[in-house]
């Protein structure tokens, strides 16, 4: 299998063309041309754990959400993670791609994954993208009716964790939902607009908290939480388009963000 088929396969499921405008997906590190891929690393962010993971398991690709090249990178002479990046991909001839928000963009995509994991039908864009078959955030319905605290809970429980962060909303039940994975807060307008009784995404901020008691439930889920399931669209994806590939799940901690649970005992 050529590196060039795993990307033909990803950009069929997710055009480029459905990137947002700030994006940077696609080809990050590498020449594809004929290059045979001798296995593939799925993950969320690349991180020099990761490189070096794909090292070690034989795999001269890695598949990510994130892109690591999103700013310009002036000069490469390992001043930070980025650059030590670039140049252990580049020494180990490992290709590096990235299907960022075109996979959150693209029907069957990363904000699908996110309504299938909380059984909504009657499944539409929040914000279509004019002539695709493509857009951003989804609204859909609830198989039945439930309070505030049962969805809340539900959603603990599909995404697996038991603390998050929501509103004082003051309505009673949750049968619209509105979602979208990552940084999705710059759609709460237009959830509002779609009758939603709750938004959920990953991150909302402090201050877009206020003012929505009255309108609907907002829940922020944290940004690679509300990602996790992106690694299962990559794998089925590429194992439908790729079956003889070599894919891998990293196994490699890339979320930077730590939480504990409970009360931490601090001496004084």
């Amino acid at each position: 299998m050529k590196i060039k088929e795993i990307i033909d396969a990803l950009e069929d499921f997710a055009p480029l063309a459905l990137q947002d405008g700030f994006d940077n997906a696609g080809l990050q590190i590498g020449v594809p041309g004929d290059v045979d891929a001798t296995g593939v690393l799925l993950c969320l962010d690349v991180t020099e754990d990761v490189v070096n993971e794909a090292v070690a398991r034989g795999c001269n690709m890695i598949v990510s959400h994130h892109p690591l090249l999103f700013h310009p990178v002036k000069q490469i002479s390992g001043r930070d993670y980025i650059e030590r990046i670039i140049i252990a991909a580049i020494k180990h001839d490992i290709t590096i791609y990235a299907a960022h928000t075109n996979l959150d963009n693209a029907r069957g995509g990363v904000c699908h994954r996110m309504a299938q994991k909380l059984s909504l039908t009657d499944i539409a864009w929040l914000e279509p993208k004019a002539g695709t078959d493509g857009g951003s955030g989804l609204t859909g319905l609830l198989p039945a009716p439930v309070s505030r605290d049962e969805f809340i809970a539900q959603v603990g429980r599909v995404f697996g964790f038991d603390h998050l962060h929501y509103n004082g909303w003051n309505g009673t039940a949750v049968s619209r939902v509105a979602l979208c994975g990552g940084a999705g807060a710059f759609l709460i307008p237009q959830a509002v607009a779609a009758g939603a009784d709750a938004f959920i995404t990953g991150e909302i901020g402090y201050h877009r908290f206020f003012g929505h008691e009255a309108d609907m439930l907002l829940i922020e889920l944290g940004h690679y939480e509300s990602e996790q399931y992106t690694i299962e669209i990559l794998r089925e994806v590429l194992s439908r388009a790729c079956p003889q590939l070599k894919l891998l799940d990293t196994e490699v901690r890339t979320n930077p963000i730590f939480s504990a649970l409970g009360k931490l005992k601090i001496e004084n």
